[in-house]
């Protein structure tokens, strides 16, 4: 594992593009082994769960090409196996998950282990996705391991999901392009990605309605074809730009920025003082920033900052307004109403010298604008979270660690040299 060396105290400044968006490419590249005809892609990020999905393609006969310099992807699944071994399939990436109804598209069963791992923020279930492969006529027998069968092929369905999960939802919308009649979700996801992945379908011959709503209509075809589709820019990846040219003080503009997802997320940069503007397609961060938090007009509650699935505020940017909450004047309250662990990096946020207390799993209100200190820091297996704590240690004049702060790659391919560009003083040490 790789430690951050960090000194602190310049303010980040400059021109920026942002990668692929990584939470729309992994479903796409699951969703390619649903034809046999060629799929290319552009805007490809070099990331390790990219590593992980193309080996595991080529262990299964799959012809890949893949120029990382160009960021391009050309992918032909004509010539699989026979069979796969479950074991094999990309391990320590929940988006695995992904590849179900594909896997079972192409080749009838997957068997699984039935002990789920979770993650850093918690458990992270496999029912959800059990059921709606059942709902579409899957069979499913549990002894020690899990058996999943579609020797059928899918037929379509309705489901009212629990709650709304963005790989559910891929989950759904990948079998039902290729079952037999109609299927409908409802209560599904609609974020960003998951739109984009609805698309790229549709470019395949999918017939999709209500891509970017609650409630998903798909009416099944016999056999997708290939397409070509460029990867867009990611929206995380963006916000990260601009608040770390925030919280260092700096001016940072980012290209090719998706204005469209930006409305909340703008005012949720808005609560803390940070002004956020868009030129066009690009998204501009100006320097120094005056911190101060917004005071709601209900003086009898705190300001806050509500994370939940979108529309809502990103919970993944959550860690990066909490960052930045540490540098206001005022109290903020911040809401993560999805993951239990999604604050457990919080003693670490301390050691800087902030103030912030755990109302519960969920809740936590940041005292801002106190004294700050270098300081050698550990996240746990959370992009955002090591995303967060670089920030701080960015912010304050000396030398602060990161350790073990290989999580960022999973996300941020080059993220000590893009932010060598913007006068950082970053490096890895291996």
């Amino acid at each position: 594992m790789a430690d951050l060396i960090v000194h602190g105290g310049k303010p980040l400044s400059g021109k920026i593009a942002p990668s692929g968006n990584k939470n729309a490419v992994l479903p796409i590249l699951c969703a390619s082994l649903l034809t046999s005809d060629p799929v290319e892609l552009s805007n490809v990020p070099a990331i390790t769960d990219i590593e992980k999905l193309v080996a595991f393609f080529r262990q299964i006969g799959s012809q890949i090409d893949w120029n990382r310099d160009a960021k391009t992807m050309r992918l032909d699944h004509s010539n699989l196996t026979d069979s796969f071994d479950s074991k094999d399939l990309p391990q320590g990436m929940r988006s695995s998950v992904l590849l179900f109804a594909p896997l079972l598209y192409r080749f009838n069963r997957i068997n699984l282990d039935s002990n789920p791992k979770g993650c850093a923020l918690g458990i992270r279930e496999l029912d959800p996705h059990l059921e709606i492969l059942e709902h579409l006529g899957a069979r499913i027998t549990h002894n020690d391991e899990l058996h999943i069968a579609a020797d059928g092929g899918f037929t379509g369905a309705e489901h009212w999901a629990d709650y709304m999960s963005v790989t559910t939802t891929e989950t759904f919308v990948m079998a039902a392009s290729i079952a037999k009649g109609q299927s409908r979700l409802t209560n599904a996801a609609s974020e960003p990605h998951v739109q984009d992945l609805c698309r790229f379908l549709a470019s395949m011959g999918a017939q999709i309605e209500g891509i970017g709503t609650s409630v998903l209509k798909v009416t099944g075809i016999d056999a997708l074809g290939g397409a070509s589709a460029r990867i867009s820019s990611d929206h995380h990846e963006v916000a990260t730009f601009l608040a770390l040219g925030a919280i260092t003080g700096g001016n940072v503009e980012v290209s090719d920025s998706t204005p469209q997802h930006f409305d909340l997320i703008g005012r949720s940069f808005a609560k803390l003082g940070v002004e956020i503007h868009h030129d066009g397609d690009t998204a501009v961060c100006p320097a120094n920033q005056r911190f101060s938090i917004q005071q709601p007009y209900t003086t009898n509650l705190l300001p806050k900052i509500e994370a939940a699935p979108w529309p809502y505020f990103p919970v993944d940017l959550l860690p990066l307004m909490i960052a930045l909450a540490t540098k206001a004047d005022g109290v903020m309250h911040f809401w993560n109403k999805v993951y239990e662990g999604g604050f457990s990096w919080l003693p670490e946020l301390t050691k800087f010298g902030a103030h912030a207390v755990m109302s519960d799993p969920h809740r936590i209100i940041v005292f801002g604008n106190r004294t700050l200190r270098p300081a050698s820091v550990e996240p746990p297996y959370i992009i955002r979270a090591a995303v967060a704590l670089y920030m701080m240690a960015a912010s304050i004049e000396g030398k602060s660690i990161v350790r073990k702060a290989d999580p960022i790659r999973r996300a941020h391919p080059y993220f000590a040299e893009n932010l060598r560009k913007l006068g950082a003083d970053i490096e890895w040490d291996e």
